[in-house]
């Protein structure tokens, strides 16, 4: 998973247009990250095994990262410019939310055209959003909670699309909900409550 996740993100940096990720590409880098973060050998803390796996871990997660953005940036502008985006090119989840984006943006034109016409304009029906997950990602992306880091952490991307860390242990940072709920979970952090 290493090679391929290395491959895309070099595709991304060098090539103006976006590259092809399969389908489950997303699902599957997720569970290798999670793998090898939650699933580290029994060897001793010192050893070289657990620090190159620990490199590993940190570069896999500084390529998602930047992959993510690239793509994120790559397919906004593509939307923008009505530019057609090749399904093949998509993974599962990028396909759902650019389905719900083109759908705002072609309603936004209409809107836009008719008002310049010098017509006036009733929005009757809002756009849909057809995924509970977008509506999620919304309600994350408003939502933030405070943290106290247990254990130090590399940069990660948030909900939002912004870069937050890297963290040390005892480091209190406001987070995106989803992101914050999460690192608890993982016993990375703990809430912190604010008054």
């Amino acid at each position: 998973m290493y090679s391929e996740l290395y491959a895309a993100w070099q595709r991304e940096i060098q090539a103006s247009s976006l590259g092809g990720l399969s389908p489950d590409f997303y699902a599957r880098i997720g569970d290798y990250l999670r793998h090898i973060r939650e699933d580290p050998p029994v060897i001793d803390k010192k050893s070289v095994k657990l620090s190159l796996l620990d490199h590993e871990t940190q570069n896999v997660q500084r390529m998602l990262e930047e992959l993510l953005s690239l793509r994120y940036r790559k397919l906004i502008k593509a939307i923008t410019q009505k530019q057609k985006l090749p399904s093949e090119l998509l993974t599962a989840e990028e396909t759902k939310m650019c389905e719900s984006f083109m759908a705002f943006s072609e309603e936004y034109q209409k809107f836009a055209k008719t008002l310049l016409n010098g017509q006036t304009v009733k929005v009757e029906q809002p756009v849909k959003v057809e995924s509970v997950a977008h509506v999620e990602l919304a309600q994350v992306t408003a939502k933030r909670t405070t943290l106290r880091f247990i254990k130090t952490i590399p940069a990660i991307v948030g909900a939002d699309m912004k870069s937050y860390g890297p963290f040390k242990v005892e480091d209190v940072a406001s987070l995106p909900a989803g992101n914050a709920k999460m690192l608890v979970k993982q016993g990375l952090a703990a809430v912190v409550e604010v008054s």
